[in-house]
């Protein structure tokens, strides 16, 4: 295969860490990745302040490939990352490939998250507003089935999360579906009215490819050989 260029964007409460070994495996291959840490989070938790919203994360991914120059990107959202990447195909549609969505949320135009999450997660985002608070605490490596052997490390590196990115309403034009390649992949050991919705809409859509892996949420930590492959194959 030719080399392709890889653009991993995380979910909530995460940071680019967690690609680490879906990263290792493609660069092995002669693959270029790039998966950034969205402002606030991670290794950027330093920069945690009010004001960081929906915008700001499309910038820290949309700015990256402006100044890298990517070009054909396979770009791959997991979890509230697919906010992040359909605000990013409105930026620059044409400097995408193809698009995934890992275990992520498919918003449509003016929703926000807060609007189509799990209950227990809405609760966490209201009870957090209500105290005016400017992050949200993580959920628990458990609560996202992730691997009895790894919960620890996730729990260890989780961080609290920018709530406006939570409550801020999506604008979309339909970028999202001009991408030539689009995949939605379901991790069904985790229970999420949302994904499922999304997953059996697309999964009936002859313009989207559909997976589904046999573990929880964090796909990257607990399936990242497979999810590789996916990767490769969508690409």
């Amino acid at each position: 295969m030719t080399a392709k260029t890889f653009v991993l964007v995380h979910g909530a409460w995460h940071g680019g860490w967690c690609w680490r070994r879906v990263s290792d495996l493609l660069e092995r291959q002669g693959h270029k990745v790039f998966a950034p840490t969205l402002t606030g989070l991670g290794e950027r938790s330093h920069l945690m302040r009010a004001g960081i919203d929906l915008a700001t994360h499309v910038d820290d991914v949309a700015n990256l490939m402006k100044w890298e120059r990517l070009g054909d990107v396979v770009l791959v959202g997991h979890s509230y990352g697919g906010f992040v990447i359909s605000g990013v195909a409105e930026r620059a549609q044409a400097a995408i490939g193809a698009i995934v969505f890992l275990d992520a949320f498919v918003p449509e135009n003016g929703q926000a998250l807060v609007d189509i999450t799990a209950q227990a997660t809405r609760a966490a985002i209201e009870a957090a507003a209500a105290k005016r608070d400017i992050a949200v605490p993580p959920r628990s490596a458990e609560f996202f089935k992730v691997n009895e052997q790894d919960r620890a490390w996730v729990d260890a590196m989780c961080t609290p999360h920018p709530i406006a990115t939570f409550t801020d309403k999506i604008a979309l034009s339909g970028a999202r579906e001009r991408i030539a390649k689009k995949a939605y992949v379901r991790a069904h050991s985790y229970p999420n009215p949302a994904f499922d919705a999304a997953y059996g809409k697309l999964e009936r859509d002859p313009a989207w490819r559909s997976y589904a892996v046999p573990c929880g949420h964090d796909v990257m930590v607990d399936m990242p050989e497979r999810l590789a492959e996916i990767l490769l194959e969508v690409a």
